[in-house]
């Protein structure tokens, strides 16, 4: 049986916190859990061995052999490192079932707390980048600000993201999706005037 995704162990299907059968309340996850993710920013996978344990990802006997890590080893790390930052401070679970990046994006933007502007701009560019680590370092920063407003994301929608982002001919796939998110608030609101 696969292992369940760190974000799994905690919140259940219905994005709630699952139960600690010992205590009767919720199963939140450990403050040091959480800075042990953390410490996996802006690090390549398997750098920091305080974040091993909470990787479920198969190993690939071939490229082991090589030194070198799959891409989904290193999607994984950036999800669990991602996910520390989001839910460092936060009461509710940052991980919600079925919210995909552009629909969080959207929600950021609603928000009020940032400049719509600024918000564009910043996912325009984490869209536009073109490397792996380029777009982990614009998605921290989105991730900092989604945090800000409480609000939570699909994390095993993320990390199939990041997964697919290091095909270069996947990539348009993933954009597109974010895109029918994130793009929603062009069109009219309820009670809203078109805008010209």
């Amino acid at each position: 049986m696969a292992k369940r995704l760190y974000w799994d162990r905690y919140v259940g299907p219905d994005s709630r916190w699952r139960t600690d059968w010992a205590t009767g309340g919720p199963a939140l996850p450990p403050g040091e859990e959480l800075a042990a993710l953390r410490g996996g920013l802006g690090r390549p996978a398997m750098d920091s061995a305080k974040i091993w344990p909470f990787y479920t990802s198969p190993v690939d006997d071939v490229l082991a052999l090589q030194d070198r890590i799959s891409d989904e080893q290193e999607a994984e790390h950036a999800a669990l490192a991602l996910f520390g930052l989001h839910q460092q401070s936060q009461v509710a679970p940052m991980h919600r079932n079925g919210v995909k990046v552009g629909q969080a994006l959207l929600a950021l933007r609603r928000s009020g707390k940032f400049s719509e502007d600024a918000v564009d701009r910043r996912v325009s560019t984490m869209a536009g980048a073109t490397s792996v680590p380029a777009l982990l370092m614009h998605l921290r920063g989105l991730i900092t600000q989604l945090r800000a407003v409480q609000q939570p994301l699909d994390y095993s929608h993320l990390m199939a993201d990041i997964r697919s982002w290091h095909d270069v001919e996947r990539r348009p796939a993933v954009r597109r999706r974010w895109a029918l998110g994130y793009q929603a608030w062009r069109q009219e609101q309820p009670g809203e005037k078109a805008r010209t």
